[in-house]
């Protein structure tokens, strides 16, 4: 049995069947967690989605922000942009199976791994959380997606406010702060107020601001946080982190890390892929 940790496909299912066979993926003795964004840019989020819910138990998701989108999108909170590729999916017999599988997908999953934690979100935790707060506040989400209140939530779920996360928020406000960190974030800080406009690598922060993983004092050091979202920051792996957006949906390659009896176990395992979108168009 091998664990497998594979970053944003973004609706490139050419390149993950790829992997999968370069991996010899077998859904009865493996299991795969896609860390988000497995849809929106790419050519085949149909493909993708019918791909991974295929696999059944041996696929755990996370929802990234483009499928979060998909969703938004699909119940009317948002119309699609000049960037999206969501029609074909939105269209198919299958759909609203598909979205009714998607919305029961997690925020967050931990695992144990030897003497390790491994935390996986999408994009990252604000500061102030702990593994074990990171996956309470997940599962707020959680319900809500899985229950009749859907339409409702994605229709307040777009936005930038609040930014930065109080214990005491509530309603609205209080699962948008905590969708934007686990889906969003990419800069914050030192003191955990969230950035969502910068999109570049880890050198180019906001005067004021740093990566979520390097403010001092962050309450999920003592864990390994695996994560997709910021594709300009690519590959990284550290004691504490993993990295695993390597820009596919961009040219660049779609990553695999497989993960052995403890956390400092790690094989990166790579295929290229085919340029679906420009940057900046």
């Amino acid at each position: 049995m091998a664990l497998y940790l594979i970053g944003d496909l973004q609706g490139c299912d050419a390149p993950f069947q790829r992997l999968l066979q370069k991996i010899d993926f077998s859904p009865s003795r493996d299991t795969l967690v896609l860390l988000g964004d497995l849809v929106n840019r790419g050519p085949d989020s149909l493909a993708v989605l019918r791909r991974v819910q295929g696999y059944g138990a041996s696929a755990l998701s996370l929802l990234g922000n483009h499928d979060l989108h998909l969703l938004g999108v699909a119940h009317g909170a948002r119309k699609a942009g000049r960037k999206d590729t969501l029609g074909e999916l939105l269209a198919a017999p299958d759909a609203e199976a598909l979205l009714e599988w998607l919305r029961r997908q997690h925020m967050a999953l931990h695992m144990r791994i030897g003497s390790g934690d491994l935390l996986m979100v999408h994009a990252g935790v604000v500061p102030q959380w702990t593994v074990g707060q990171t996956l309470v506040l997940a599962s707020e989400v959680e319900s809500v997606l899985r229950g009749p209140a859907l339409g409702e939530f994605l229709m307040s779920m777009y936005g930038n406010e609040p930014a930065r996360w109080s214990d005491t928020l509530t309603g609205s406000a209080r699962l948008r702060a905590i969708v934007n960190a686990l889906t969003r974030l990419r800069f914050c800080t030192a003191d955990g107020v969230m950035e969502f406009e910068a999109k570049d690598s880890a050198a180019t922060a906001p005067e004021g601001y740093m990566p979520w993983f390097d403010v001092p004092g962050r309450r999920t050091a003592n864990a390994t946080v695996a994560f997709g979202h910021w594709s300009t920051l690519g590959w990284l792996s550290r004691p504490d982190l993993l990295s695993t957006d390597t820009g596919c949906v961009w040219g660049g390659c779609l990553s695999a890390v497989r993960i052995g009896a403890t956390l400092d176990e790690r094989e990166l395992i790579q295929v290229e892929c085919e340029q679906a979108q420009k940057p900046g168009k």
